[in-house]
């Protein structure tokens, strides 16, 4: 991965997303997914913009398919923002830096707000 995005799996995945003190967005993704590959560089840069108020990791739906099948991953990539231990947007498919910091700072003004 990179200094900015973090691999989690089955093991780590409670205590590096659940029990984070700040929202998490996990991107789902596969080796062999191309639209996952196209995704990688936006979910890099939006780890780096939110570093300091908001983690990013990935998740290899292969490896870890016991968190996949708790969240009902059907396609990927799939995105999801965690924040406070629970599920609070979720994203299926390709899709632009934009929408992912919607997301993103929607919950994290709800969080200062």
């Amino acid at each position: 991965m990179s200094e900015f995005v973090k691999e989690v799996n089955d093991a780590s995945f409670e205590r590096d997303v659940l029990e984070a003190s700040q929202p998490v967005l996990v991107d789902f993704w596969a080796a062999w997914c191309a639209p996952c590959r196209m995704l990688a560089p936006v979910v890099e840069a939006v780890a780096e913009e939110y570093a300091a108020s908001a983690r990013v990791v990935k998740l290899n739906v292969d490896e870890s398919p016991g968190v996949s099948q708790r969240y009902g991953i059907k396609g990927i990539p799939t995105l999801i923002l965690f924040k406070g231990g629970k599920e609070e947007e979720r994203i299926v498919g390709a899709t632009n830096r934009d929408a992912i910091a919607r997301i993103i700072d929607k919950h994290l003004n709800g969080a200062q707000g």
